[in-house]
């Protein structure tokens, strides 16, 4: 099923993760990409039966991008996930890269046996979520190789302030942010009157690159690494996108986005599940 069209907006076939991209899709720069549904999953979990299906689909893709074999990101969905109270950030595996239809055939196999590892497991016991009989899905999505990547808090994701939009943004790939691995430049911006608050340029040292293959994470060149990732314009936009997905889902979210060639892309959109002791010490419901 394919993001943006009607099918894939359920979450009970296409899992949480891409029933909200294929959602935000109708009316958001969101790369094109499709999802193979819990009833693949159901089938044996291996991609014999499907893998027709499967190559169909990925030579689609690439010619909705223009591209023979184009580079994809492979990621987990599923039923319960990006929900209002688990958003099962980092708990499954993500491959990024990935380029031809053997290689994405492997991916999808790592991908559905990602849900059973260990701390994916854990993560659910601790959530109160159901171990056994879970219904997942993967979503293959076109990779657009990033000269910038950003997190966007629509609420202070430290204070629980939510009059400030907070802008995590660094070169490249989103990975070393998500990581941990460099420190990204720091932007707040005023919720109502979008106007940019505040600066923090920080010495980014690493970004993550699509490589030949795989995504390794290189030494940003030296003459980029205490030069703003983002300009005014950029903030305001990506603060915009996300100020506009706070209003539609009617609570805080962080959104995962990135700039190529001066176009922005949506990549992910959850609320933030970490606000909750902070809005009831303010009084919030």
């Amino acid at each position: 099923m394919w993001l943006g069209e009607t099918d894939c907006h359920n979450p009970f076939l296409v899992g949480g993760k891409a029933a909200s991209l294929s959602r935000l899709a109708e009316h958001s720069p969101v790369p094109p990409g499709f999802s193979l549904t819990t009833a693949a999953f159901d089938r044996g979990q291996g991609v014999d039966a499907i893998t027709t299906e499967i190559a169909s689909a990925y030579t689609l893709l690439g010619e909705r991008c223009g591209l023979a074999n184009p580079p994809v990101a492979v990621r987990s969905s599923a039923v319960d996930e990006d929900g209002t109270d688990a958003s099962f950030a980092g708990q499954h595996e993500t491959f990024l890269n990935i380029i031809g239809v053997d290689f994405l055939l492997r991916t999808v196999r790592d991908c559905w046996a990602s849900f059973h590892t260990p701390h994916a497991m854990e993560y659910r016991r601790k959530q109160g979520l159901p171990i056994d009989g879970v219904r997942v899905a993967v979503l293959v999505q076109q990779l657009v190789v990033a000269d910038v990547s950003a997190v966007v808090f629509t609420a202070d994701p430290v204070t629980g302030s939510r009059d400030q939009i907070v802008i995590n943004a660094s070169w490249g790939l989103g990975e070393s942010i998500v990581g941990g691995t460099v420190t990204p430049d720091t932007y707040r911006v005023g919720k109502v009157d979008m106007s940019v608050l505040s600066r923090h340029i920080s010495d980014k040292r690493h970004m993550t690159v699509a490589g030949d293959s795989g995504t390794p994470e290189v030494e940003v060149p030296s003459f980029l690494r205490s030069r703003a990732a983002l300009d005014d314009e950029q903030v305001i936009e990506m603060a915009r996108l996300g100020r506009a997905l706070d209003d539609a889902s009617g609570r805080p979210v962080d959104i995962e986005c990135e700039f190529r060639s001066d176009r922005l892309y949506l990549l992910q959109c959850r609320p933030i599940t970490t606000l909750g002791s902070q809005a009831a010490a303010d009084g919030e419901v």
